[in-house]
Protein backbone atom coordinates (compact mmCIF):
# COMPACT_ATOMS: atom_id res chain seq x y z
CA UNK A 1 0.00 0.00 0.00
CA UNK A 2 1.54 3.34 -0.30
CA UNK A 3 0.99 5.85 2.03
CA UNK A 4 0.75 10.11 2.29
CA UNK A 5 0.28 12.66 5.02
CA UNK A 6 -1.13 16.15 4.70
CA UNK A 7 1.92 18.36 4.88
CA UNK A 8 0.12 21.15 7.07
CA UNK A 9 -0.20 18.53 9.98
CA UNK A 10 3.86 18.78 10.37
CA UNK A 11 4.06 22.12 11.63
CA UNK A 12 1.97 24.12 14.19
CA UNK A 13 -1.28 23.52 14.82
CA UNK A 14 -4.11 25.31 16.93
CA UNK A 15 -7.48 24.72 18.47
CA UNK A 16 -9.48 27.15 20.47
CA UNK A 17 -7.10 26.87 23.71
CA UNK A 18 -4.10 26.09 22.40
CA UNK A 19 -1.22 25.87 20.13
CA UNK A 20 0.94 22.52 19.46
CA UNK A 21 4.57 21.87 18.13
CA UNK A 22 6.41 24.07 16.40
CA UNK A 23 6.52 26.42 12.91
CA UNK A 24 8.14 24.53 10.20
CA UNK A 25 8.44 26.14 6.54
CA UNK A 26 7.40 23.80 3.34
CA UNK A 27 11.11 22.57 2.66
CA UNK A 28 11.36 21.68 6.61
CA UNK A 29 8.01 19.81 6.56
CA UNK A 30 8.84 18.00 3.48
CA UNK A 31 12.55 16.62 5.10
CA UNK A 32 10.72 15.73 8.09
CA UNK A 33 8.18 13.41 5.66
CA UNK A 34 11.81 11.33 5.16
CA UNK A 35 12.43 10.90 8.86
CA UNK A 36 9.11 8.36 8.43
CA UNK A 37 9.84 5.06 6.91
CA UNK A 38 6.37 3.84 5.55
CA UNK A 39 5.24 7.44 4.25
CA UNK A 40 5.84 8.24 0.64
CA UNK A 41 4.14 10.95 -0.38
CA UNK A 42 2.40 14.57 0.22
CA UNK A 43 -1.09 16.13 -0.11
CA UNK A 44 -0.09 19.90 0.55
CA UNK A 45 -2.56 22.99 0.99
CA UNK A 46 -3.10 25.33 -1.62
CA UNK A 47 -2.09 28.18 -2.14
CA UNK A 48 -0.53 28.11 1.92
CA UNK A 49 1.74 25.78 1.13
CA UNK A 50 2.79 25.21 -2.32
CA UNK A 51 4.74 27.77 -3.57
CA UNK A 52 6.59 28.02 -6.89
CA UNK A 53 5.79 25.00 -8.66
CA UNK A 54 8.90 24.85 -10.11
CA UNK A 55 10.77 24.75 -7.25
CA UNK A 56 8.78 23.17 -4.90
CA UNK A 57 7.93 20.01 -7.53
CA UNK A 58 11.72 19.95 -8.00
CA UNK A 59 12.18 19.87 -4.18
CA UNK A 60 9.59 17.12 -4.04
CA UNK A 61 11.52 15.15 -6.04
CA UNK A 62 14.58 15.81 -5.43
CA UNK A 63 13.74 14.15 -1.74
CA UNK A 64 12.53 10.78 -3.64
CA UNK A 65 8.82 12.03 -2.14
CA UNK A 66 5.61 11.88 -4.60
CA UNK A 67 2.28 13.96 -5.19
CA UNK A 68 -0.49 12.05 -3.02
CA UNK A 69 -2.99 15.41 -3.70
CA UNK A 70 -3.04 19.26 -3.93
CA UNK A 71 -5.69 20.33 -1.02
CA UNK A 72 -7.20 23.40 -2.14
CA UNK A 73 -8.75 25.60 0.98
CA UNK A 74 -11.94 27.40 -0.07
CA UNK A 75 -12.71 28.91 4.07
CA UNK A 76 -9.59 30.21 5.15
CA UNK A 77 -10.21 33.60 3.32
CA UNK A 78 -12.29 36.04 5.20
CA UNK A 79 -15.14 36.60 2.95
CA UNK A 80 -15.12 32.21 2.80
CA UNK A 81 -15.37 32.13 6.38
CA UNK A 82 -19.65 32.22 6.43
CA UNK A 83 -19.08 29.67 3.46
CA UNK A 84 -17.82 29.70 -0.12
CA UNK A 85 -19.08 27.48 -2.79
CA UNK A 86 -23.11 27.58 -1.52
CA UNK A 87 -23.53 31.57 -0.89
CA UNK A 88 -26.05 33.67 -2.60
CA UNK A 89 -23.38 36.30 -3.99
CA UNK A 90 -22.31 34.96 -7.30
CA UNK A 91 -18.80 37.07 -7.29
CA UNK A 92 -17.75 35.50 -3.97
CA UNK A 93 -19.02 31.99 -5.60
CA UNK A 94 -16.59 32.70 -8.13
CA UNK A 95 -13.94 33.79 -6.39
CA UNK A 96 -13.71 30.52 -4.89
CA UNK A 97 -14.59 28.29 -7.76
CA UNK A 98 -11.69 30.47 -9.53
CA UNK A 99 -9.13 29.48 -6.41
CA UNK A 100 -10.06 25.61 -7.22
CA UNK A 101 -9.43 26.15 -10.55
CA UNK A 102 -5.52 27.59 -9.70
CA UNK A 103 -5.10 24.45 -8.11
CA UNK A 104 -5.80 22.55 -11.01
CA UNK A 105 -3.58 24.45 -12.71
CA UNK A 106 -0.84 24.10 -9.56
CA UNK A 107 -1.07 20.75 -9.66
CA UNK A 108 -0.66 19.71 -13.33
CA UNK A 109 2.40 22.15 -13.14
CA UNK A 110 3.75 19.71 -10.42
CA UNK A 111 2.63 16.72 -11.21
CA UNK A 112 0.12 15.31 -8.89
CA UNK A 113 -2.67 12.95 -9.61
CA UNK A 114 -5.82 14.74 -8.20
CA UNK A 115 -7.12 17.94 -6.23
CA UNK A 116 -9.06 17.27 -2.81
CA UNK A 117 -11.58 20.09 -1.34
CA UNK A 118 -13.47 20.30 1.96
CA UNK A 119 -15.76 23.16 1.89
CA UNK A 120 -15.59 22.88 5.57
CA UNK A 121 -17.65 26.56 5.59
CA UNK A 122 -20.43 25.79 3.36
CA UNK A 123 -23.28 25.27 5.79
CA UNK A 124 -25.19 26.62 8.50
CA UNK A 125 -25.43 27.31 12.07
CA UNK A 126 -29.35 28.30 13.17
CA UNK A 127 -32.07 26.90 11.44
CA UNK A 128 -34.36 28.98 9.05
CA UNK A 129 -30.63 30.35 8.69
CA UNK A 130 -30.19 29.16 4.75
CA UNK A 131 -32.12 28.56 1.57
CA UNK A 132 -31.36 24.66 1.13
CA UNK A 133 -33.02 24.33 -2.33
CA UNK A 134 -31.00 27.54 -3.61
CA UNK A 135 -27.73 26.85 -1.53
CA UNK A 136 -27.25 23.21 -2.70
CA UNK A 137 -28.36 24.13 -6.54
CA UNK A 138 -25.78 26.83 -5.93
CA UNK A 139 -23.18 23.84 -4.62
CA UNK A 140 -23.49 21.91 -7.54
CA UNK A 141 -23.06 25.06 -9.89
CA UNK A 142 -19.99 25.84 -8.04
CA UNK A 143 -18.04 22.17 -7.87
CA UNK A 144 -19.68 21.87 -11.67
CA UNK A 145 -17.83 24.42 -12.99
CA UNK A 146 -14.73 24.08 -10.85
CA UNK A 147 -14.50 19.97 -12.12
CA UNK A 148 -15.37 21.30 -15.71
CA UNK A 149 -12.13 23.32 -15.98
CA UNK A 150 -9.13 21.28 -16.94
CA UNK A 151 -11.54 17.84 -16.55
CA UNK A 152 -7.74 15.45 -17.08
CA UNK A 153 -6.78 16.79 -13.52
CA UNK A 154 -9.53 15.00 -11.01
CA UNK A 155 -11.41 17.01 -8.53
CA UNK A 156 -12.49 15.08 -5.64
CA UNK A 157 -14.92 16.81 -2.80
CA UNK A 158 -14.61 15.57 0.96
CA UNK A 159 -17.41 15.55 3.05
CA UNK A 160 -18.31 16.03 6.91
CA UNK A 161 -21.04 16.14 9.02
CA UNK A 162 -20.44 19.24 10.72
CA UNK A 163 -17.10 22.08 11.23
CA UNK A 164 -16.50 24.44 10.69
CA UNK A 165 -20.27 24.98 10.57
CA UNK A 166 -22.81 22.78 12.74
CA UNK A 167 -24.37 21.40 10.18
CA UNK A 168 -21.85 21.34 6.37
CA UNK A 169 -24.31 20.62 2.99
CA UNK A 170 -22.33 18.10 2.34
CA UNK A 171 -22.47 15.36 5.06
CA UNK A 172 -21.95 12.20 3.79
CA UNK A 173 -21.26 9.59 1.31
CA UNK A 174 -24.72 10.03 -0.42
CA UNK A 175 -24.82 13.38 -0.50
CA UNK A 176 -21.47 13.38 -1.69
CA UNK A 177 -22.40 10.99 -4.53
CA UNK A 178 -25.63 13.09 -5.25
CA UNK A 179 -23.41 15.57 -6.29
CA UNK A 180 -21.51 13.74 -8.37
CA UNK A 181 -24.22 12.63 -10.12
CA UNK A 182 -26.12 16.27 -10.48
CA UNK A 183 -22.73 17.81 -11.36
CA UNK A 184 -22.54 14.58 -14.08
CA UNK A 185 -18.72 15.07 -14.29
CA UNK A 186 -16.89 11.79 -14.46
CA UNK A 187 -13.83 13.55 -13.56
CA UNK A 188 -15.22 14.74 -10.00
CA UNK A 189 -15.16 12.38 -7.21
CA UNK A 190 -14.98 11.91 -3.35
CA UNK A 191 -12.34 11.74 -0.70
CA UNK A 192 -13.67 9.71 1.91
CA UNK A 193 -12.21 10.26 5.13
CA UNK A 194 -12.68 7.74 8.26
CA UNK A 195 -12.74 9.84 11.07
CA UNK A 196 -15.41 11.86 9.34
CA UNK A 197 -17.53 8.94 8.14
CA UNK A 198 -17.26 7.54 12.18
CA UNK A 199 -18.40 11.09 13.42
CA UNK A 200 -21.09 11.27 11.00
CA UNK A 201 -22.28 7.99 12.06
CA UNK A 202 -21.74 6.17 9.08
CA UNK A 203 -19.94 2.69 8.51
CA UNK A 204 -16.92 3.42 6.55
CA UNK A 205 -16.57 0.00 4.95
CA UNK A 206 -20.03 0.79 3.85
CA UNK A 207 -19.44 4.24 2.87
CA UNK A 208 -16.42 3.25 0.80
CA UNK A 209 -18.70 0.52 -1.04
CA UNK A 210 -21.30 2.65 -2.04
CA UNK A 211 -18.59 4.93 -3.53
CA UNK A 212 -16.93 2.16 -5.29
CA UNK A 213 -20.18 1.16 -6.80
CA UNK A 214 -21.14 4.45 -8.35
CA UNK A 215 -17.69 4.29 -10.63
CA UNK A 216 -16.72 7.40 -9.70
CA UNK A 217 -13.72 8.14 -8.35
CA UNK A 218 -12.13 7.96 -5.00
CA UNK A 219 -9.66 9.08 -2.17
CA UNK A 220 -8.52 7.48 1.16
CA UNK A 221 -7.23 9.54 4.10
CA UNK A 222 -7.18 7.79 7.24
CA UNK A 223 -7.29 8.93 10.74
CA UNK A 224 -9.54 7.96 13.99
CA UNK A 225 -11.60 9.45 16.74
CA UNK A 226 -13.84 8.97 19.14
CA UNK A 227 -17.99 9.13 17.55
CA UNK A 228 -18.02 12.37 19.27
CA UNK A 229 -15.43 14.81 17.56
CA UNK A 230 -13.23 14.72 14.71
CA UNK A 231 -10.19 14.24 16.94
CA UNK A 232 -7.62 13.21 14.25
CA UNK A 233 -6.18 10.93 15.75
CA UNK A 234 -4.14 7.44 15.02
CA UNK A 235 -5.52 5.17 12.97
CA UNK A 236 -7.25 1.86 14.40
CA UNK A 237 -6.92 2.62 18.18
CA UNK A 238 -11.07 3.20 18.19
CA UNK A 239 -12.73 2.12 15.69
CA UNK A 240 -9.90 -1.19 15.13
CA UNK A 241 -12.65 -3.12 13.22
CA UNK A 242 -14.37 -0.96 11.58
CA UNK A 243 -10.80 0.24 10.39
CA UNK A 244 -10.16 -3.78 9.39
CA UNK A 245 -12.53 -3.78 7.35
CA UNK A 246 -12.74 -0.68 5.40
CA UNK A 247 -9.34 -1.92 4.63
CA UNK A 248 -10.82 -4.89 4.04
CA UNK A 249 -13.50 -3.57 1.52
CA UNK A 250 -10.72 -1.04 0.00
CA UNK A 251 -8.22 -4.18 -0.85
CA UNK A 252 -11.42 -5.95 -2.46
CA UNK A 253 -11.82 -2.99 -4.27
CA UNK A 254 -8.18 -2.91 -5.72
CA UNK A 255 -7.63 0.79 -4.26
CA UNK A 256 -4.62 1.49 -5.29
CA UNK A 257 -4.16 5.71 -4.69
CA UNK A 258 -2.61 6.77 -1.43
CA UNK A 259 -3.96 6.27 2.05
CA UNK A 260 -3.41 9.76 3.29
CA UNK A 261 -2.47 10.25 7.00
CA UNK A 262 -5.32 12.99 8.02
CA UNK A 263 -4.06 13.26 11.80
CA UNK A 264 -3.28 15.37 14.10
CA UNK A 265 0.00 14.90 16.82
CA UNK A 266 -1.30 17.61 19.41
CA UNK A 267 0.73 17.03 22.45
CA UNK A 268 2.69 14.16 21.36
CA UNK A 269 5.86 13.11 19.80
CA UNK A 270 5.25 13.79 15.68
CA UNK A 271 7.48 11.54 14.48
CA UNK A 272 6.84 8.56 16.76
CA UNK A 273 2.72 8.98 16.66
CA UNK A 274 2.92 9.20 12.52
CA UNK A 275 4.94 6.27 12.43
CA UNK A 276 2.88 4.79 14.92
CA UNK A 277 -0.13 5.39 12.42
CA UNK A 278 1.39 4.28 9.29
CA UNK A 279 2.59 0.83 10.60
CA UNK A 280 -1.28 -0.01 12.34
CA UNK A 281 -2.39 1.11 8.91
CA UNK A 282 0.28 -0.91 7.15
CA UNK A 283 0.10 -4.42 9.44
CA UNK A 284 -4.15 -3.93 9.59
CA UNK A 285 -3.62 -3.91 5.37
CA UNK A 286 -1.04 -6.81 5.17
CA UNK A 287 -3.58 -9.02 7.58
CA UNK A 288 -6.75 -8.30 5.54
CA UNK A 289 -4.73 -9.09 2.55
CA UNK A 290 -3.68 -12.13 3.97
CA UNK A 291 -7.48 -13.29 4.87
CA UNK A 292 -9.17 -15.75 2.32
CA UNK A 293 -11.03 -13.00 1.05
CA UNK A 294 -13.40 -15.02 -1.13
CA UNK A 295 -14.33 -17.40 1.67
CA UNK A 296 -15.52 -14.10 3.69
CA UNK A 297 -17.65 -13.40 1.26
CA UNK A 298 -19.19 -17.05 0.61
CA UNK A 299 -20.00 -16.75 4.23
CA UNK A 300 -21.81 -13.80 3.74
CA UNK A 301 -23.70 -15.06 1.21
CA UNK A 302 -24.84 -18.03 3.31
CA UNK A 303 -25.66 -15.73 6.39
CA UNK A 304 -22.97 -17.90 8.08
CA UNK A 305 -22.48 -14.83 10.72
CA UNK A 306 -21.24 -17.33 13.45
CA UNK A 307 -18.21 -18.46 11.45
CA UNK A 308 -17.55 -14.76 10.42
CA UNK A 309 -17.27 -13.81 13.78
CA UNK A 310 -14.86 -16.60 14.55
CA UNK A 311 -12.81 -16.10 11.94
CA UNK A 312 -12.64 -12.11 12.77
CA UNK A 313 -11.81 -12.98 15.91
CA UNK A 314 -9.28 -15.82 15.21
CA UNK A 315 -7.72 -14.08 11.94
CA UNK A 316 -7.80 -10.39 12.38
CA UNK A 317 -7.91 -10.27 16.09
CA UNK A 318 -5.31 -12.88 16.44
CA UNK A 319 -7.57 -14.42 19.29
CA UNK A 320 -7.42 -18.01 19.10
Amino acid sequence: MKQAVILSFLSRTRDRFSEYQKERSTREKLEFVKQLPHISGVEMVFPYETGDPEETGGRVKELGLEWAAINVNVKKEQEWVPGALCRPDVALRGRAVDMIRRAKDYALAVGAPLVTCCPLSDGYDYLFQVDYPHAWKNLVDSVGKAAAYKPEMPLHIEYKFSETRVRCLLGSAAQSLLLCKEVDNPSLGVTIDFGHSIYGHENPAEALCLLAESGFPYYIHTNDNDGRFDWDLAGGNYHFLHYAEFLFYAREYGYDGYFTTDMSPRIFDMRELFNEHAEMTRLLWDRVSGLDRRLFRELMAQENTPELLARVRKEICGLA
